[in-house]
């Protein structure tokens, strides 16, 4: 029998089921039901199950909080038989502080991935302060594009400039990553000519840039910072500001033919709304109009944007890919359901954890997941096996074995190896991430790591055989404690022959458990 502690199970169990102000409502799981109905209606029902209770419980936990479940969480949720236990569930975990720490993470890293240069990453940590505290205290998504867009200080004390920090604050390079992560069009294209295949025009592009032309980002040395600010006022030292053209506070077209010549003035326009600002207009007022607009609710690009994104991120595949290039003039994959669903993510007052509670609540979501589907079949059919992003999977190391509480610096560097590792731009499709022979190394060589998959007193390993004698027992506790689920049966009587073959039973436990954290089961979310 597998062990568990009665007093979790009781905590656990009462929590799911007694939670007061409930933020999954029926009407999410009434939205999520008609986004379903709506996939299944544009393109057809899926052909494949509804993934076990062990499968839905280890996606869960990784999508909402990076972590894996522990081997109590996974025996207390097998043992609950009612009807809506998973969404109980993902709304108790939608309450656990790491739900800000894993998405504070990930929208970290799609600010800061595709950064100016690496001197910026000086604000990184900030950044991902921010995220961590605006999710978790449910901050609306439009708050947070607001800050964003509008922030001024010092980049280490304010993640809040994390947006222009990343990008050094020049004014093309900004209005770029605000259309493409938050409205999904990626205008950059039409920079120095109009869009080749949108309708998006070479004049709207640097109207979107006249927005940015005041904003300054100057180096500090002690401590070494950068700080965001405003020029509203001709400086006659050059370049304090980031406009390419020195002694003027607007923006300028470029003029190819002769590119030493400042082109003519633009004034900031919006190029959805074509909302328009005079020229004169300062920082502070071009930037809050900007962001007004851009998370404004006639504005259907922004709901769509960041519903197209998460989804992506839960389901594997966006209703729009890649998910950053969406726009009047490309066709949805169910665009029926995509717009549905981002418009009740709108009505919700931009509610991210309604968006992702929302979304785990669906069928789709908790189908079987399968490798990424080629493009001449149906989309929608499973869930999507995804490579783990490196924080997570340093944290179902650090959890499935056990680690003793490492010290912040310790804890800081190894958590850089495994970014710099196993880190890949979260724009991209997560399944298009290879393996390579540098992370086989880390995982070899990580400090610590070796020591933890040992039988030594005092490891999870060493704990586990000392306290269960039974050899069936402790194969399918180290699934659970790894894996997440139970060894099938062909599994189960490999390993007990291979103990029987070694002879030594220590030995060969380290060995399964070795074998088990190298799985590619492990290192990725099914």
């Amino acid at each position: 029998m597998i062990r568990h502690s009665c007093s979790y199970l009781l905590i656990f169990t009462c929590t799911i089921f007694f939670i007061g102000n409930s933020l999954l409502a029926q009407s999410v799981l009434e939205v999520a039901a008609e986004v379903d109905r709506l996939i299944d209606e544009q393109t057809q029902p899926s052909p494949n199950d509804v993934c076990n209770d062990e499968t839905y419980l280890r996606r869960l936990f990784l999508d909402i909080t990076g972590k894996t479940p522990t081997l109590d969480d996974v025996l207390v949720f097998g043992l609950e038989n009612h009807p809506e236990k998973r969404t109980k569930v993902a709304e108790l975990l939608l309450q656990d502080s790491d739900f800000g720490v894993n998405w504070g993470r990930f929208w970290r890293d799609v600010i800061y991935y595709r950064r100016s240069n690496d001197q910026v990453l000086l604000g990184a940590a900030s950044a991902e302060q921010y995220f961590r505290n605006a999710l978790n205290n449910n901050l609306s998504w439009d708050q947070v594009t607001t800050d964003l867009i509008t922030a001024a200080g010092d980049i280490r004390e304010d993640g809040r400039t994390a947006l222009i920090a990343a990008q050094q604050g020049r004014p093309e390079d900004t209005v770029s990553e605000i259309s493409r992560i938050f409205l999904g069009i990626q205008i950059q294209c039409a920079q120095c000519h109009d869009h080749p295949t949108d309708r998006w025009k070479q004049e709207q592009f640097h109207e979107l840039a006249a927005f940015f032309p005041r904003v300054a980002l100057r180096p500090q040395m002690d401590p070494r910072t950068f700080l965001v600010y405003a020029v509203d006022r001709i400086r006659f030292q050059p370049r304090m500001n980031n406009n390419r053209f020195i002694g003027t506070l607007e923006h300028r077209m470029p003029n190819f033919e002769d590119p030493a010549t400042p082109g003519p003035e633009v004034a900031p326009k919006f190029f959805i709304n074509n909302e328009s600002l005079p020229l004169g207009t300062t920082d502070q007022d071009r930037r809050s109009a900007l962001a007004r607009w851009v998370t404004a609710k006639d504005n259907p690009w922004f709901a769509k944007a960041t519903v197209n994104r998460v989804w992506a991120e839960l389901v594997g595949e966006g209703f729009h890919e890649p998910v950053d290039d969406m726009g009047p003039d490309r066709e949805a994959t169910a665009p029926a359901a995509f717009d549905y669903l981002a418009g009740k993510f709108a009505d919700s007052g931009y509610n991210m954890k309604w968006l992702i509670a929302t979304i785990v609540s669906t069928r789709h979501y908790q189908l079987d997941s399968l490798n990424r589907r080629p493009y001449d079949q149906l989309p929608f059919q499973a869930n999507t096996i995804q490579p783990l992003r490196s924080d997570q999977l340093m944290d179902a190391i650090l959890n499935s074995l056990q680690f003793p509480e490492l010290p912040e610096r310790a804890e800081d560097l190894l958590r850089r190896q495994f970014s710099q590792t196993f880190g890949y731009d979260p724009n991209n499709l997560r399944e298009e991430v290879s393996g390579s022979i540098p992370q086989a190394l880390l995982l070899m060589n990580a400090p610590g790591l070796s020591r933890q998959i040992t039988s030594r007193p005092g490891t999870m390993l060493g704990n586990l055989l000392n306290e269960v004698s039974s050899d069936r027992q402790a194969v399918q506790e180290l699934y659970l404690k790894t894996l997440s689920r139970r060894p099938n049966r062909k599994e189960l009587a490999t390993n007990l022959k291979y103990i029987q073959q070694v002879g030594n039973r220590a030995e060969a436990f380290e060995d399964i458990l070795w074998a088990l954290i190298n799985t590619s089961e492990f290192k990725t979310r099914n």
